[in-house]
């Protein structure tokens, strides 16, 4: 009768279920491994975007920068010819008036170089501004143009 019960106790262990601890432990590794999980597919989106914002602001700077690069240097010159403060937005194609809009600002100044060309060269920095989220966020582009530049070899 001993062996019988040694064999019936047996099974009854290998039928039994987990207990109450070893549950616990391993819903917590699962909570654990899935928030660990999350938080990494919401940082990767919104270094995304964060990247995609960043690209569009290199966009708009540059296309400032190169218009100015074709006006000839009287333009250049001309108080109020070129606007110095300007919005876009992150798509400027989008039928709405919602999405993220970028604030910039350009300034156009001597080169200060103290050299005997420096009167033939300007100084443009462009600025823009703008917020993702709650965090606020700025880029600057600064070149240079010359009186002789690419606007003699096109007009």
């Amino acid at each position: 009768m001993k062996i019988r019960e040694l064999i019936v106790s047996r099974k009854k262990r290998l039928l039994a279920a987990f207990s109450m601890v070893e549950a616990t432990v391993g819903l917590g590794i699962l909570a654990t491994v899935g928030g660990a999980l999350m938080t990494g597919i919401t940082g990767g989106f919104f270094t995304m975007q964060m990247a995609r914002e960043n690209l569009r602001a290199t966009q708009i700077m540059l296309e400032k920068v190169e218009t100015i690069r074709l006006y000839s240097w009287d333009q250049i010159n001309t108080a109020g010819f070129i606007p110095l403060n300007f919005t876009n937005r992150y798509d400027p194609n989008s039928v709405s008036s919602q999405g993220l809009k970028y604030y910039g600002t350009m300034r156009i100044s001597d080169a200060g170089f103290g050299t005997a060309y420096s009167p033939t060269m300007k100084k443009v920095t462009v600025t823009l501004n703008w917020k993702t989220g709650n965090l606020d966020r700025n880029r600057t582009f600064t070149t240079f143009i010359a009186r002789d530049g690419l606007q003699n070899y096109i007009y």
